[in-house]
């Protein structure tokens, strides 16, 4: 697996990255809202292109509160807003104006609807709508809104989900998690968590009357917290569960997402002793990853792991065609056994290639990355105050000459191997796939 880029050394040097990333972002926009790397990004579990980068922008200038905090805490500056899930999905909240702080931003302010008995509600379709007015620059096409993200692509490669979110103080919900018996996380982790809070994102639950008021309670704060504290044998599940999605399961419209896999694996950490994983019983939870995944399919039911009310599977969007030829194809699998793995194109190129020119070129594959993660950030260091980047700067000089060096020696070694028609930059970004 460390081959494959998902060892500890770069799982800790994307996780730094993405957080420096994301701390520089902030401090570029003054704190007017805070900027968070989510996702397997966060995790540091996913390749600069392998897949989506989710970024949540938090607005700091609102706060929502559940019934048990009181508004008198928070500045007179800051606008409040309080959670109503009565007739809501588990999970899932309205959003009451109860204060307006003395500076109310646009998005806000235009996203506040009657809700007939002359209150304001926040309406997360306004809200959302919005931001998707954003002009972007001629690289970069915005998508059809999926879900709270407007997703968007920049230079045909580079995808970006990124969600504007509310903050929200919930601890009756924390409090119910935490006290949860459990054999991990250790209690310190589970303190963190809950000093990290949750946030509210602009979805409803999908087919409910209020669906357009309705906003999503999320903790990916604190899931990036937990997710930081798998165990080597419990990351590698989590992986191997992921190449299963993308490789064998290969969902059209994320009706079995990461999300779902990230839930199961941290279900199965929790309530079984940590001493039972360890490297040699890797391929034992892989199948019992999957069959709590079949048995999710069969039943069309998965506890979210942080709010067990909610129901992952509820709003999938999953066929019952898709489903059965799922749930058909993990039974199958199940019934290989550990021969099952070899499935996976990327385990069984990793068994099968000759380890010398496997070792070369992911070795490559790494350090590009890094280079290119460095790039990101050394990039913030050196915008002024006009947004112009001074690319004079010898470090990203020195960045980009090693990452040319790397593609070159990738390209020469194809051309040795009979390889015809290369372009340096098709090399470039298929490395960071």
């Amino acid at each position: 697996m460390n081959w494959l880029g998902y060892g500890p050394e770069i799982r800790q040097a994307r996780i730094d990255a993405y957080m420096e990333w994301g701390r520089l972002c902030t401090a570029q926009v003054r704190g007017a809202v805070t900027i968070i790397i989510t996702g397997s990004k966060a995790e540091g579990l996913s390749r600069f292109c392998e897949s989506d980068m989710d970024r949540m922008f938090v607005i700091n200038s609102v706060i929502c509160l559940e019934d048990s905090v009181y508004a008198n805490n928070f500045p007179s500056e800051i606008t409040v807003l309080r959670s109503y899930s009565l007739m809501s999905y588990a999970g899932h909240c309205r959003l009451l104006l109860e204060r307006r702080g003395t500076m109310v931003d646009p998005y806000v302010d235009g996203a506040l609807c009657d809700d007939g008995y002359g209150r304001e509600l926040l309406s997360s379709d306004m809200f959302v709508n919005y931001f998707s007015k954003t002009q972007y620059e001629a690289h970069v096409v915005q998508h059809a809104r999926a879900g709270p993200s407007i997703p968007t692509t920049s230079k045909g490669v580079h995808h970006s989900d990124t969600v504007w979110a509310l903050r929200y103080y919930c601890p009756n919900i924390l409090s119910k998690w935490a006290a949860r018996p459990r054999h991990w996380p250790p209690a310190e982790v589970v303190q963190h968590v809950v000093s990290l809070g949750a946030f509210l994102t602009p979805v409803g639950f999908k087919g409910s009357e209020y669906q357009h008021v309705e906003w999503r309670v999320c903790f990916n704060a604190g899931e990036i917290e937990i997710v930081h504290n798998l165990n080597k044998t419990q990351i590698n599940l989590y992986v191997l569960l992921k190449m299963v999605k993308n490789d064998v399961l290969n969902p059209r419209k994320k009706e079995v997402s990461s999300y779902t896999l990230k839930n199961i694996v941290l279900w199965i950490a929790e309530n079984n002793p940590q001493s039972l994983f360890h490297e040699r019983s890797l391929l034992h939870w892989l199948l019992e990853g999957l069959n709590a995944l079949r048995v999710a399919l069969v039943t069309r039911e998965l506890p979210y792991y942080m709010i067990p009310d909610r129901n992952l599977m509820a709003a999938s969007g999953l066929e019952e065609e898709q489903r059965c030829t799922w749930i058909s194809t993990i039974s199958e699998m199940l019934n290989e056994g550990p021969r099952m793995i070899l499935r996976l194109p990327k385990i069984r190129q990793g068994i099968v290639a000759h380890p010398e020119p496997f070792r070369w070129y992911n070795g490559r594959r790494i350090e590009l990355e890094m280079l290119v993660l460095m790039w990101q950030i050394r990039e913030l260091l050196c915008i002024d105050a006009n947004w112009k980047i001074d690319e004079s700067d010898v470090t990203l000089l020195a960045i980009k000459r090693r990452e040319n060096e790397i593609v070159r020696e990738v390209c020469m070694r194809m051309i040795l191997e009979g390889s015809r028609d290369i372009n340096m930059q098709d090399v470039y970004n298929g490395m960071l796939m």
